[in-house]
């Protein structure tokens, strides 16, 4: 699926509607979901490894969350910030 650029990302609240969300390819949109942006972004961190180890153990028990919440979004957005960590 096509992550689709043309939204209007700056108004839309994925959590209240996730129908709008495409997952794209890797790291499409990570900084551009809201809420998922704000609540995950304060946690990716990988300055070093033991900072990276911590941020990425915060943002994988957000990922759980999400999923325990059936909240799809959420938790691919976790998956997005984590990929995005280890690629750095």
């Amino acid at each position: 699926m096509v992550f689709d650029y043309s939204l209007d990302f700056q108004n839309i609240n994925f959590r209240q509607h996730p129908e709008l969300y495409c997952v794209g390819k890797g790291e499409q949109g990570v900084l551009l979901v809201e809420p998922y942006k704000s609540e995950i972004l304060p946690y990716w961190r990988f300055k070093t490894p033991d900072i990276a180890r911590e941020s990425s153990e915060k943002i994988y028990q957000m990922f759980l969350a999400y999923l325990e919440q059936d909240d799809f979004v959420g938790a691919d957005m976790a998956r997005k910030f984590l990929q995005m960590g280890y690629t750095r």
